[in-house]
């Protein structure tokens, strides 16, 4: 058996959803190696919801036909303090699961709490040391905005909970820690 056919490259695109700015990352990995292939946000237009939601599944769709992941992960909804908000962020995350399933893909999904742990090391990190964890993780020239880190995060999550690295999502996780 040759030494790639032991690792194989694995694409994995991270989706942070959001009715206004949805993040993407695209990474690969080969072993413990992260790769970055590609990020952004796709940005919905003010309008009607039905119009806003089809933006985030074209759009994905298109990412994914593009870069042709294997997995995608996706981060899961919080319940807000203004349960509208929840309710439509949940809309927005619905879309983007429609894009992976659509093309067939797996969809793992991870709390807030197990992105920032895996990418560093602290389940309440701030917005800023996640994107500059994502940078240095990445060896990325600079630091991506918070959308794309936050998608990048979610990606860099699932690689390293799917090598064994982090326990898996069925873990619970007290005070930001991912428990035994």
């Amino acid at each position: 058996m040759s030494p790639k056919s032991a690792n194989p490259t694995r694409r994995l695109l991270g989706i942070d959803p959001g009715l206004r700015s949805t993040g993407f990352g695209v990474i690969a990995v080969t072993g413990s190696r992260l790769q970055y292939l590609a990020g952004g946000c796709i940005k919905s237009p003010t309008g009607e919801l039905p119009q806003r939601l089809g933006v985030i599944l074209r759009d994905l769709s298109e990412v994914i036909a593009q870069y042709q992941p294997g997995e995608v992960a996706i981060e899961k909804v919080f319940v807000n303090v203004n349960p509208q908000s929840t309710l439509l962020l949940g809309q927005a995350r619905g879309a983007a699961i429609c894009a992976a399933v659509l093309a067939g893909l797996p969809v793992a999904e991870y709390t807030a709490l197990q992105v920032k742990q895996a990418v560093v090391g602290n389940g309440h990190a701030a917005k800023e040391q996640v994107q500059e964890m994502v940078k240095r993780l990445l060896l990325l020239t600079s630091v991506p905005s918070a959308d794309a880190a936050d998608a990048l995060a979610c990606a860099i999550c699932h690689a390293h909970t799917r090598s064994g690295l982090l326990p898996t999502v069925a873990r619970r996780v007290r005070r930001g820690r991912l428990l035994e």
